[in-house]
């Protein structure tokens, strides 16, 4: 198991649309330089979403899981509990066995007094993922979301 959090000042409401949304999801979730592609989005329980992650083309490291510059996930929705709560069900699209399984994901937007914290638990990671990895990953994205959703306050 592991936990990613950060504290962003916006209604729950907000956050919430900028994790049920495909184009705000490929805005902010691809962590660092990396960029997203929604190839198909279902917002109902049960229903899912498919979605790329590529590489910054001018990485010489080859990374991906599903080609050299690309991850890509299949995401079922579990739980929708507007506007506080998302579990989703993750599966890389990928030959190694030491990815294959289902990760659960639970994003909860718990109030507190200086705005949302946002909490990220990750569950049953594939024996091939590195916690720290994840972790650095969630920590970026989550960083971008607060980035994102401050714009789009702003606008």
């Amino acid at each position: 198991m592991m936990c990613s959090r950060r504290t962003i000042k916006s209604a729950p409401e907000r956050l919430y649309q900028a994790f049920t949304d495909p184009a705000e999801l490929a805005a902010w979730l691809p962590p660092g330089n990396m960029a997203g592609r929604i190839h198909r989005f279902d917002l109902r329980e049960g229903g899912g979403y498919s979605m790329s992650l590529f590489y910054p083309p001018d990485e010489k490291e080859t990374r991906g899981k599903i080609a050299a510059d690309e991850d890509r996930v299949e995401v079922r929705f579990v739980e929708l509990s507007y506007p506080h709560r998302i579990v989703e069900a993750v599966r890389f699209v990928t030959t190694d066995p030491a990815l294959f399984g289902e990760m659960r994901m639970t994003i909860s937007l718990v109030p507190m007094t200086d705005g949302m914290d946002v909490v990220m638990l990750f569950e049953d990671l594939p024996a091939g993922l590195q916690p720290e990895d994840n972790a650095e990953g969630a920590r970026l994205s989550l960083e971008q979301l607060d980035g994102h959703v401050a714009t789009s306050q702003t606008n």
